[in-house]
């Protein structure tokens, strides 16, 4: 990706300045800012409003200051466990699946933590776009309810209903009505069905009309945002947390509520009065183990440093994107520089050896960001470059310069494969290097519940409704008698198919190492893409010695993969067992268990016919040679004798 043009300003941060002037005076007008172009050929990012809607347009509350609840991440309060799905360069973007109403319906939704409202497609949307899942109906929910018209919302024109907008920086809009009902979080989530307000479109533009995604689930700080309407209700302590997937790897994992920060996560200060977006407290950056010579006020420029999951790459005001070049062509001097993969944009790219994510780390410098109080986080080479798409082995920046615009916005791609905890309660946020695809694991978290076969819902989505929280160990009904001669299981990676097809092979030898059975056990039946990941059916079958797979063995096969205890190096990113099922011997008849014994009998039986036959055969033939023997002539046979004179 290129710097933006000439006089473009990042529309996080625009967001701020023409809020604080709408609330100052409504009247307040102003030209419209524009974001850095997204990926090549990847939707744009949807990441913070441009235009703030009229004052209290998306408002449904009271305006009395809202209620914090005091809890740490040690509460007893629940929390929403979820996936998230797609590929942050591919796409532009990360989604989680959501449900909303009774039946529930499914959506997939960007997670974005500079919106403040959720929307998806209403029924009645004639000018939505094609998406990934259907519009929601709300006529077909039993506990869905408008938002009537009231003193806190702007409503529809027969003030009936109130309404809500949003204009995002890249010019695409969002208008339509507010209701409520309950919303679930899938069934990995310790947190039961809540009511909550959202938008239903009535009409998009521009990226939200043409995007896979259905629609935007809104993290940000605001009443009509998901995590203050569940905050507000008491439900979950004021926090989250996000995890994506490293390079190659799709996916990753979202908690609404607090967990226990691990001892070695690094904090720094968000300070929630300077801006309603999460910011943080970047005074250095280094490079190689060399600080950048940078005043430290270069990162706290007009909206300071804003973190924004929203983001695809990462954008420095000029004194330090100009900085941190010259230290990585310094380290790069050994390297051939290659053009970008579009030609339109001046991408700084390098080719290496290798194309191995892994190897990264001895061609490219560790990056080191310092926070305030000496807080020390090191960015691996995955945080701050992007795969070049048309040469083998060469990566590209995906930093780039903020044009003349002062503020520092650090997108999805500078956390990869880190943990990120919004901890809203103390004013800070923390990073903390993982594995994403095992983050349940690397936080001692109980494994969530298997999926049923039929679970397995429309949009890639292996995930179902939440119905209750998880109570104990998941159970596998195994049919107890009969013996079981196959299983058969789906499992989704999050790794690209083109990525993964040269390494299947690899996978299956791994895969049959991790579940304890023999190389041979493990067959691939299906190997296709799904979305941007993988889907792969595998059939388990007896070992040589055996005529049928044990109750226990079968048992702790799905188990080990359903609860996520298989282990896969990280080019293969996080998987989810979709489907399993376990094809029982068929009952066999009294011939079917003595065919052998038959076999050898009609056999033998058809041996000492073919000797008797011989035998008589041979006597017959001697009995002819015997009878047919020379003779006198006019003596008399036996025929003869009995022929009339």
């Amino acid at each position: 990706m290129a710097p933006p043009l000439p006089n473009i300003a990042v529309g996080t941060v625009g967001f701020f300045l023409f809020f604080v002037l709408s609330q100052s005076n409504p009247s307040t007008s102003s030209s419209p800012l524009l974001l850095p172009p997204p990926y090549h050929g990847a939707p744009s990012a949807l990441i913070l409003p441009l235009y703030p809607s009229p004052k209290n347009s998306s408002r449904t509350f009271s305006n009395s200051p809202r209620r914090l609840l005091r809890s740490d991440a040690h509460s007893s309060h629940p929390n929403a466990r979820m996936r998230l799905y797609d590929d942050l360069v591919l796409n532009g973007y990360y989604t989680t699946r959501l449900w909303i109403g009774t039946p529930p319906q499914q959506f997939a939704l960007i997670v974005d933590t500079g919106s403040t409202v959720t929307y998806v497609p209403c029924a009645t949307c004639d000018q939505c776009g094609r998406h990934q899942d259907p519009k929601f109906q709300p006529d077909l929910s039993s506990t869905y309810q408008p938002v009537k018209c009231n003193l806190d919302c702007d409503c529809d024109t027969d003030r009936v209903q109130c309404i809500y907008e949003r204009q995002y920086a890249e010019m695409s809009s969002s208008s339509g009505v507010l209701g409520e009902d309950v919303l679930s979080f899938g069934n990995q989530s310790e947190l039961a069905l809540q009511r909550a307000v959202f938008g239903c479109e009535n009409e998009e533009t521009g990226d939200l009309f043409s995007q896979h995604a259905d629609g935007i689930m809104g993290l940000g700080r605001g009443d009509l945002s998901v995590v203050d309407q569940l905050v507000e209700k008491g439900v979950i302590s004021d926090s989250f947390s996000l995890c994506y997937g490293g390079m190659d790897i799709g996916g990753g994992a979202m908690v609404l509520g607090g967990i226990s920060a691990p001892s070695d996560m690094v904090f720094s200060s968000s300070d929630p009065v300077r801006s309603p977006y999460y910011n943080i407290d970047l005074k250095e950056i280094h490079v190689a183990g060399k600080q950048l010579r940078l005043n430290p006020s270069v990162f706290d420029g007009k909206y300071g440093t804003v973190l924004d999951s929203g983001t695809t790459f990462a954008y420095l005001p000029e004194a330090a994107f100009l900085a941190f070049k010259e230290a990585i062509f310094k380290e790069l001097n050994s390297l051939k520089q290659v053009r970008g993969p579009d030609p339109n944009y001046n991408d700084i790219c390098f080719s290496t050896a290798s194309s191995d994510v892994s190897e990264l780390s001895k061609t490219f410098p560790t990056v080191e960001m310092v926070f305030g109080h000496q807080q020390r986080f090191s960015l691996s080479p995955e945080n701050y470059l992007f795969r070049h798409t048309k040469i083998h082995g060469a990566y590209c920046l995906g930093i780039f310069q903020n044009e003349k615009d002062p503020t520092t916005l650090l997108g999805g791609i500078i956390v990869r494969n880190t943990l990120v905890t919004y901890d809203r309660e103390h004013s800070k946020i923390g990073f903390w290097k993982t594995n994403c695809s095992e983050l349940w694991e690397r936080l001692h978290l109980p494994g969530a519940p298997s999926p049923s076969p039929s679970s397995r819902e429309k949009g890639n989505s292996t995930e179902s409704p939440t119905t209750s929280a998880p109570v104990g160990s998941p159970h596998y009904d195994l049919p107890e008698e009969t013996q079981i001669a196959k299983i058969t299981l789906d499992m989704s990676l999050s790794t690209n198919y083109t990525y993964l097809k040269p390494q299947i092979n690899k996978l299956t030898e791994l895969i049959a190492k991790e579940l304890d059975v023999n190389a041979s056990q493990v067959n691939l039946l299906n190997f296709t893409s799904e979305g941007n990941g993988s889907l792969v059916r595998w059939g388990i079958t007896p070992s040589g010695s055996s005529a049928y797979i044990s109750h226990e063995s079968a048992t702790k096969i799905i188990s080990r993969l359903a609860e996520h205890h298989v282990k896969l190096p990280d080019n293969f990113g996080n998987y989810h067992l979709v489907q399993w099922r376990v094809e029982p011997s068929m009952k066999q008849t009294w011939w079917q268990r003595n065919y052998m014994v038959i076999a050898v009998a009609v056999i033998v039986t058809i041996a000492v016919g073919l000797s008797v036959y011989g035998v008589w055969g041979m006597w017959r033939r001697r009995q002819q040679m015997v009878n047919n023997t020379y003779k006198p002539v006019g003596e008399a046979v036996p025929e003869q004798e009995l022929q009339p004179l």
